[in-house]
Order: C-alpha cells, then sequence, then structure tokens
C-alpha cells in the first residue's frame, strides 16, 4: 500500500481556462491593467493563487483580494470542472489498494464539488487546501502523519515545479505530469523522480 497524493489544479482538474479567465476578472475588479495569458502561470516558480496574482502584476496589497476572488469564481461556478481524461478509472484503480489525498492551493470545498461531481469523493481519503494553515510541504507532512503506520512509499503528483520541490523537501517520490500548467522544461529543474505523459502512466509508475 502506498500514499498517492494529487495537486488539483492541472493534474486532476482541467482548470486552465477557468484561471486564466478568474484572472482575468479578478484583475479587472481590481483595477489592475494586465492582459492574462498562460505564460502568467506557466513560468512560476511556486505555484499558488497569490503568486499567480503577483505574475499578474497585482500590487502586494491587492494579492489577498485577488486569491480571494478567484476562490470565490471557482466556488460560483454552475459545473465544477472537467477531469482529466481516464484519471477517474486510474483513481479507481488505486483506491482498491492504496490511500489517496489531495493536497492543493485551491479551496477544499472547491476540490469536493469536482469530486463528487465525478463520482470520487468516497476514494479520497483528504483534502487539503489553502483553507489548511501550511505550505504545501508541511501539507504533505500532514498526509503523510495521518496515513503512512509502515513506511509505505509516499507518492506527490504535480504539474508544477514547486510540487516537484515540495515533495523532495520532505522526502517524497515526486511525479511530475506533462498535461498541466508548466512546461516539461520547467518541471525537468526540480528533477522529479518520475515524468508521465498520460495518466495510465502513474500506474506504472507507483505499481511496477
Amino acid at each position: 500500500m502506498a500514499l498517492i497524493i494529487f495537486d488539483y489544479d492541472g493534474v486532476l482538474a482541467d482548470t486552465l481556462d477557468d484561471l486564466i479567465h478568474f484572472g482575468q476578472e479578478a484583475c479587472n475588479q481590481l483595477g489592475v491593467n494586465h492582459a492574462v495569458t498562460k505564460d502568467d502561470l506557466s513560468n512560476l516558480e511556486v505555484m499558488s493563487f497569490a503568486t499567480y496574482g503577483r505574475a499578474c502584476e497585482v500590487p502586494d496589497n491587492l494579492v489577498d483580494e485577488f486569491v480571494n476572488i478567484c476562490l470565490n469564481l471557482f466556488a460560483q461556478k454552475e459545473t465544477p470542472p472537467a477531469i482529466f481524461a481516464d484519471l477517474d478509472e486510474v483513481i479507481r484503480h488505486f483506491s482498491a489498494n492504496h490511500k489517496i489525498a489531495v493536497v492543493t492551493t485551491n479551496s477544499s470545498q472547491n476540490v469536493h464539488a469536482f469530486l463528487t461531481k465525478h463520482g470520487l469523493d468516497s476514494l479520497v481519503h483528504a483534502v487539503y487546501g489553502v483553507d489548511t494553515p501550511g505550505s504545501k510541504a508541511q501539507k504533505i507532512s500532514l498526509a503523510r502523519e495521518r496515513f503512512v503506520e509502515n513506511g509505505e512509499v509516499v507518492f506527490m503528483i504535480g504539474d508544477a515545479l514547486s510540487d516537484v520541490r515540495a515533495a523532495k523537501e520532505v522526502g517524497v517520490t515526486s511525479i511530475a505530469v506533462t498535461w498541466g500548467h508548466q512546461s516539461l522544461e520547467t518541471l525537468l529543474r526540480g528533477n522529479p523522480e518520475h515524468v508521465v505523459n498520460s495518466p495510465y502512466e502513474l500506474i506504472q509508475a507507483i505499481e511496477r
């Protein structure tokens, strides 16, 4: 048995268009003259709504408002985001023999709504969102302390350089996915243990 931790945005949920749209809406509401593009996300050293706001030229005194606007826009969305193709089957496969958690800079409320929509909420043992205090590395450690009893392997699956670095910071195995928000070139700067190009490759990386 392993503990398998997923990031949310760009790994489970296809939120790129929403992130760009909501980031632009937040800038507009705050009077920030910036045209939001994918590049504002793809080059971030640390993937979070706060760093995203700064990349969009939001002044420091307005960053918290930027974060709240984006999170609220996600929460108000009539339907949760789409799941990347085949990931629902992969999660069901893992749930038979492993523990599953989500660590994200999105809100746990938004993640649970997404998981419920896709019939996966009962298969995920815990969600550590922006509403859980601490860094991503600290939240990975919280999940490990809660679910790992006999030295089982812990995997952190992410689409951002900061996910890889957070995994390494706390000594868990990092898996970088290439279908998310950051380029392979950016991900490789963190030297992940595994790089996968499709959800089914996660099974090979974790269970081989």
